[in-house]
């Protein structure tokens, strides 16, 4: 549990699947957070964290007046699971859905030891990394992105001297992001996933037409 003065009255509920599965629940100022390292049970996982969560708050769902959502930058298996159960708990409540990246959050926790920038790297898998730069802190407490979410080869790589490499993304901050940008009037990133590739799944392509 964390102190979350930002929160004010507003109760938020945070859910990331982008490097194993992240829920956080922000109610009466504090941030209450369950995690999963299985890189692969998202699905199997998020149910259950959720359980924990408001168990451990003390709350029902009831009380949930937005859903973060971790847009990425993400695999595409992993990622998707946690935006489709945000988008599902924000639509059976009635309330907004609040997307944010998720190296914002990893950013954020950096930036609070007073570094001057921050490169967020995480890895991507074949032999590659994703890549957010953060220049510092604005006036309203949210990181500032210096350079956009983008993949490079892990071969191209050059190591920063303020690089973080998360394990996972702490959906804590995500919480507290939200409930700063919704206190400045901020808006929020585009309801649209963070994959930065392709899928490996491809839809089939029509059959060959056979000459007669």
């Amino acid at each position: 549990m964390n102190e979350a003065p930002e929160l004010g009255e507003r109760v938020l509920l945070a859910i990331d699947t982008a490097i194993g599965t992240s829920i956080a629940l922000g109610v009466d100022g504090r941030i209450f957070e369950a995690t999963s390292d299985d890189p692969r049970g998202h699905a199997e996982r998020i149910g259950s964290l959720l359980a924990e969560v408001f168990e451990t708050a003390g709350v029902g769902p009831e009380r949930v007046e937005g859903v973060v959502a971790g847009i990425g930058p993400g695999p595409f298996t992993g990622l998707r699971v946690g935006i489709a159960a945000a988008q599902v708990f924000a639509q059976s409540r009635g309330v907004p859905l609040l997307p944010l990246q998720g190296h914002e959050a990893v950013a954020l926790e950096a930036l609070a030891g007073a570094l001057a920038g921050v490169h967020v790297v995480q890895d991507a898998k074949r032999r590659e990394l994703f890549v957010t730069e953060y220049s510092g802190i604005d006036w309203a407490g949210v990181p500032v992105r210096s350079v956009e979410p983008h993949l490079v080869a892990r071969a191209d790589h050059t190591p920063a001297a303020n690089e973080v490499w998360p394990e996972r993304i702490p959906a804590a901050g995500l919480v507290r992001l939200a409930a700063r940008r919704l206190a400045a009037g901020r808006d929020f990133e585009p309801n649209r996933a963070l994959y930065l590739r392709a899928p490996d799944m491809r839809q089939p392509t029509a059959p060959k037409r056979v000459s007669t």
